[in-house]
């Protein structure tokens, strides 16, 4: 069987095509996008972020580590209209146990009653949340599906999903603030202001305009007053 590759859930029928991609539902397929685009972020720069989200604290409850993305099924019909789907979300194990849990109890409600499809995805999809329950992902290190989460999240924070433009112009940046050789009186770091030079010395370029603008003004003044 296919799995989504945005968050990794086993595609049972259809799917949606995106090249050579196939996604579980619309918004796993708009995070393909953002998905394609964090390839230029630097490895070192997801990793990081990757591990601080697995050993960090859980987004829904608070509590702590390991943080993983964990998959919860559900479906519902009404006679001939029967929806399933499969809901990623990073937590921890006690928050993704709690919710496979409600939605196999959500489906043992409301997936049977409809023709065909409800009699036939109400038993799969609670045999997936009860298969989630019994088996989550290894805490000791995090999985692939949180990697992709992240590098979707880091993507659509950049602007744009330029995210490798940005981080170009964040390095650029600090680049001109760099103190340069030797430091003011009083310790004071040189910092290089944006149009060259120092502000020390941009400063002292305008005293000097205006000393020289001072002198020149002066004969003038004298022979007016003769």
């Amino acid at each position: 069987m296919a799995r989504c590759d945005t968050c990794g859930s086993t595609i049972l029928f259809g799917g949606k095509l995106q090249g050579d991609l196939r996604f579980c539902s619309d918004q796993c397929s708009a995070g393909g996008l953002l998905l394609a685009s964090s390839r230029q972020l630097p490895d070192n720069l997801v990793q990081e972020r990757v591990w601080s989200v697995h050993q960090g604290r859980c987004p829904k409850c608070g509590g702590p580590g390991p943080i993983d993305v964990h998959v919860s099924h559900r479906v519902w019909s009404a006679l001939v209209m029967t929806s399933w789907q499969s809901r990623p979300r990073i937590s921890c194990r006690s928050c993704a146990a709690k919710r496979q849990a409600g939605d196999a109890v959500f489906s043992l409600v409301l997936g049977w009653w409809g023709f065909p499809w409800g009699l036939l995805m109400t038993p799969v999809q609670v045999a997936r949340d009860l298969a989630a329950l019994a088996k989550g992902p290894d805490p000791s290190k995090p999985s692939p599906q949180l990697e992709k989460m992240v590098r979707i999240n880091l993507a659509a924070g950049a602007s744009s999903g330029q995210a490798g433009q940005v981080l170009s112009a964040l390095l650029q940046y600090r680049r001109r603030l760099r103190p340069t050789a030797g430091p003011l009186p009083g310790g004071a770091p040189r910092i290089r202001a944006a149009g060259g030079g120092t502000r020390r010395a941009r400063a002292g370029r305008r005293a000097g305009r205006s000393r020289r603008s001072s002198r020149s003004a002066l004969p003038r003044l004298l022979a007016r007053r003769g």
